[in-house]
């Protein structure tokens, strides 16, 4: 193999320019020639292919977003996409793929694979950490302090006015984010997709929590819960108990997607990224990069969506014993 290509795709996540840095400078470093394709499927389809080297990566460790930037690409998705994305790559003699992204991404990289004999190697970013197969993703460290520091931001303003704060985190099918973030900053209940969320039962906590001399409260909602939006929920609490009339609600947001990565995730990147050009020079395919015990080893692309990453169901016994 001789020429690599890497690919940011799907929502861009803090440490994706550090994985793009550590793909690199692994493949020149074993004398391969190495290209970026912007924006994704999308641009790979466009022909935005272009030759990268040491210096093409050179001051991004620390950037935020994706040096490539990325798009979703509905023609990858139809087989005639996915032909005329191979037929650039062979255009330009790319033998070899590295997929920075999430499940769909790798779903792209797998039927590549599949149909055009394009070796892929997939490196699991999203804040989500909802990739299955790995204990975490590149970039959910960064969005995980993110949102505990609004937390603590907002807690000041809800003691300060004696109010409960509904905070909405990233997370339509997985509550990594609020779960974390809401035991890490002190949070009364966190709200997320994993569990069932019962208006009545949520009233029950915040009066008890009153009784108990509570003056300010912090609700952590993850936007996929079933209950809905932080807003709904908010406006349903105010409608079963019209003494918590006081509430303000704050929407994270794409906050939790910029911004400076942090060290786990820089290093967590790098290393995902120099295993995967080697997975590609040992004549690998079809695998991802995956965190597991503190090793980054190397598992079926597949298992990312045969599998499904879970946090630990006994935190929210340890939120309940810990918000009195």
């Amino acid at each position: 193999m001789k020429r690599i290509g890497v690919l940011t795709s799907g929502g861009d996540a803090p440490g994706m320019n550090a994985a793009i840095r550590a793909i690199v400078r692994t493949g020149v470093a074993h004398d391969l020639e190495m290209y970026g394709i912007k924006r994704g499927y999308q641009g790979m389809i466009d022909g935005a292919i272009e030759a990268m080297d040491a210096r093409s990566v050179s001051g991004i460790i620390h950037r935020g977003g994706t040096l490539l930037h990325t798009a979703r690409c509905e023609a990858f998705r139809e087989v005639e996409g996915r032909a005329a994305a191979a037929a650039q790559l062979a255009r330009h003699g790319i033998e070899g793929l590295v997929v920075i992204g999430g499940n769909g991404s790798y779903h792209g990289a797998y039927k590549l694979c599949q149909e055009h004999g394009i070796a892929c190697v997939g490196l699991p970013g999203t804040i989500d950490n909802d990739i299955g197969g790995t204990q975490y993703t590149i970039g959910f460290d960064t969005a995980l302090n993110t949102a505990v520091e609004a937390i603590d931001r907002l807690r000041d303003t809800a003691a300060s006015h004696d109010r409960i704060f509904f905070v909405e985190m990233m997370g339509r099918c997985s509550g990594f984010i609020a779960m974390y973030s809401g035991l890490a900053g002190g949070a009364e209940e966190m709200l997320v997709p994993e569990s069932i969320t019962v208006i009545s039962e949520l009233v029950d906590i915040l009066r008890e929590a009153r009784a108990r001399g509570k003056t300010s409260m912090i609700v952590v909602v993850a936007e996929g819960d079933d209950a809905g939006d932080a807003s709904t929920i908010a406006r349903k609490v105010r409608e079963a108990a019209p003494e918590f009339k006081k509430t303000r609600v704050t929407v994270i947001g794409h906050l939790q997607r910029g911004g400076t990565p942090t060290a786990f995730d820089r290093v967590l990147a790098t290393r995902m990224g120099v295993i995967g050009v080697e997975a590609l020079l040992e004549g690998k395919s079809n695998v991802m990069t995956a965190f597991e015990n503190n090793t980054v080893t190397l598992r079926p692309i597949a298992d990312s969506w045969e599998t499904y990453n879970k946090f630990d169901p006994d935190l929210f016994r340890l939120a309940k014993l810990l918000s009195v």
